[in-house]
C-alpha cells in the first residue's frame, strides 16, 4: 500500500470516533435537558402558590350549621395566610366527634354544643380548654307560603303536619328534645335527620311540611322557606365551642384559626349571619 493510501486510511479512522462522540454528547444534552424539565415540573405541580412554594392544608371539622359562615371565615384566613388552604369537613357534631375519637386527622374542631366537644376532650384528642365562640337557637321553617298554616310550636303536633327534626344525638336534635320537655308538647316527626342541613333540605324540597332548624339556617335559606319563630326556643340555646386538636401537625395555624373565629373579625361575620354572642 502506498503512503498516500495509508494516510487516507488514518484520516478515516480518526474522524469516525469524533462523529460518534458528537452523537453521544448531543444525546447527553437531551437527557440532561429532559431531567431539568422533569424536575421543574415536579417542583411546580401541587404547589398552588407558584413554583417552589408549598401549600399547607388546615383541616377544620365543623358543625353543619356553620357551613356558610365558616366558608367566609376560611376565605379571610386564606387571604391572611397565602400559603395555607383551609379544608372543611361539615357534618353533625356527634358524627364529627365520633370520627375524631376514632383517630381521624384534623387540626380544629368546632362543635354546635358543649356535650360533643366534651366527648373529644375526654379521649384527649383535645387537651386545651375549648373556647365558646357563639350561640344559636331553633326556629320553625315551612315551604314558601306556609301551606299548612303553622303558627306555633303546638301546630307542629297537629295531625297531617309532616314534621322533620334532627336526631336526638345531634345538637339541634337535643335542643328540640329540650324544647319539647319544657313546653310539654309531644312532637311526632316523620323523620329524624343526621344534621340540620338535611332537615332544611327536606323542607325546601317539599318532602316535609315543617322542620326545626337554627335561625341561622333559616336566614341562609332566604325565600326558599317561610320562617315561624316561637318563644319556647329561648329555653334551648346551643353554645358553640372551638379548639385545636391536640395532635395537629399545624398547631400554630390551628391556634391562629381559633383566634380569628373568637376575635373581632370572626365575631362580626358570625353576627352578620344571625348567630348570637357566646
Amino acid at each position: 500500500m502506498s503512503g498516500q493510501g495509508r494516510r487516507r486510511q488514518r484520516s478515516v479512522t480518526t474522524q469516525a470516533p469524533t462523529r460518534a462522540g458528537k452523537r453521544l454528547r448531543f444525546a447527553g444534552v437531551l437527557i440532561t435537558a429532559g431531567a431539568v424539565a422533569a424536575t421543574l415540573a415536579g417542583c411546580s405541580s401541587g404547589s398552588g402558590g407558584g413554583a417552589g412554594n408549598s401549600v399547607t392544608t388546615l383541616t377544620v371539622y365543623a358543625a353543619a350549621s356553620l357551613n356558610q359562615v365558616f366558608a367566609d371565615i376560611g376565605k379571610k384566613f386564606e387571604s391572611e395566610h397565602p400559603d395555607t388552604k383551609v379544608s372543611f369537613s361539615f357534618a353533625g357534631s356527634s358524627d364529627l366527634a365520633a370520627q375524631l375519637n376514632q383517630g381521624a386527622p384534623a387540626d380544629v374542631f368546632a362543635s354546635a354544643d358543649t356535650a360533643n366537644m366534651a366527648k373529644v376532650v375526654k379521649t384527649k384528642r383535645i387537651t386545651e380548654k375549648p373556647q365558646n365562640f357563639t350561640t344559636n337557637v331553633l326556629t320553625i321553617v315551612t315551604p314558601p307560603g306556609n301551606p299548612k298554616h303553622v303558627a306555633s310550636l303546638a301546630d307542629l303536633a297537629k295531625p297531617g303536619v309532616k314534621l322533620v327534626v334532627c336526631a336526638p344525638q345531634v345538637p339541634c336534635g337535643s335542643a328540640t328534645k329540650k324544647v319539647e320537655s319544657t313546653s310539654h308538647i309531644t312532637l311526632s316527626p316523620v323523620s329524624e335527620e343526621s344534621d340540620v342541613t338535611d332537615v332544611l333540605a327536606k323542607v325546601t324540597s317539599g318532602d316535609a311540611d315543617a322542620g326545626l332548624v337554627y335561625v341561622t339556617d333559616a336566614a341562609g335559606a332566604g325565600n326558599k322557606v317561610t320562617t315561624v319563630s316561637f318563644p319556647e326556643s329561648s329555653g334551648a340555646v346551643n353554645t358553640y365551642p372551638i379548639a385545636a386538636v391536640a395532635d395537629s401537625k399545624h398547631a400554630e395555624l390551628a391556634k391562629q384559626f381559633d383566634e380569628l373565629v373568637t376575635g373581632p373579625d370572626g365575631q362580626a361575620v358570625l353576627k352578620k349571619a344571625g348567630f348570637g354572642a357566646p
